[in-house]
């Protein structure tokens, strides 16, 4: 177990490795959402209060959630470059924040596509609204924090500690609409509770939001290798991946 991590922890390992899972990310992402989109959008009934704009939710409620994620996995991979030193938590900790920031402009603004017909304006100061935007704000400041030193490490430590301070806004997020009076409803899926929707609704909404995640790994992966390029353009394996690649 500990010589696989150990490999993990090699930019030349990653790189390698990474390159068998693109068409496994790829592959299986298209399938999810060409099933999760048709079965959305076409198959599954209108909600009888919301009517057919309760289908926002099949590209609203997988974004928010994954905003969430991508946070979570940036602030835990910088944690793990803090404490451990190893150079491919802060690669993968940095190439996150983008893909964060996509997730969560894109549920802020599905979500007020939503709140137009259903709340009457796009916007409101909503506990659940608020919070969502502060961790865009957030993922917006880690990526100038990233960008404002041209040493890489100095820079690396410095978002990693930034976005272990963001993380308490997560738990406000997820927990917002339970410990304040707000508009936004409550969670639609719950580990502890029954599903508040009809099958029909649920099952899409399951594998969009699995599609998502293959999205983010695909997209995530990507980022990483083009990170590894970056940083490691003066070792000798990238300088063979080049004169090789160039032939």
């Amino acid at each position: 177990m500990w010589n696989w991590f150990y490999q993990l922890a090699s930019p030349k390992w990653f790189y390698e490795i990474s390159a068998r899972l693109i068409p496994w990310f790829s592959g299986i992402m298209l399938i999810l959402f060409v099933v999760g989109l048709v079965l959305g959008l076409l198959m599954s009934p209108a909600d009888y209060q919301q009517g057919n704009t309760v289908r926002i939710m099949y590209i609203h409620v997988p974004a928010a959630y994954l905003s969430m994620m991508a946070y979570m996995v940036m602030a835990i991979t910088g944690a793990i470059g803090l404490v451990w030193k190893i150079k491919m938590a802060h690669i993968v900790s940095v190439s996150c924040a983008s893909i964060g920031a996509m997730f969560t402009a894109l549920a802020l603004l599905t979500g007020a596509i939503w709140g137009r017909p259903t709340w009457g304006t796009y916007w409101i100061w909503d506990a659940r609204l608020t919070s969502e935007l502060i961790l865009l704000f957030l993922y917006l400041g880690f990526i100038a924090l990233h960008n404002a030193f041209e040493d890489k490490r100095t820079a690396d430590k410095a978002s990693a500690i930034l976005a272990l301070v963001g993380v308490v806004n997560i738990p406000i997020i997820h927990f917002s609409v339970e410990w304040w009076n707000t508009l936004h409803q409550g969670a639609t899926l719950s580990k502890f509770e029954k599903p508040s929707m009809d099958i029909e609704m649920l099952w899409p909404l399951l594998i969009m939001i699995f599609a998502f995640k293959f999205y983010f790994f695909l997209t995530l992966t990507l980022k990483v290798r083009a990170e590894i390029l970056l940083r490691e353009k003066q070792a000798n394996w990238v300088k063979k991946l080049v004169e090789q690649t160039g032939r």
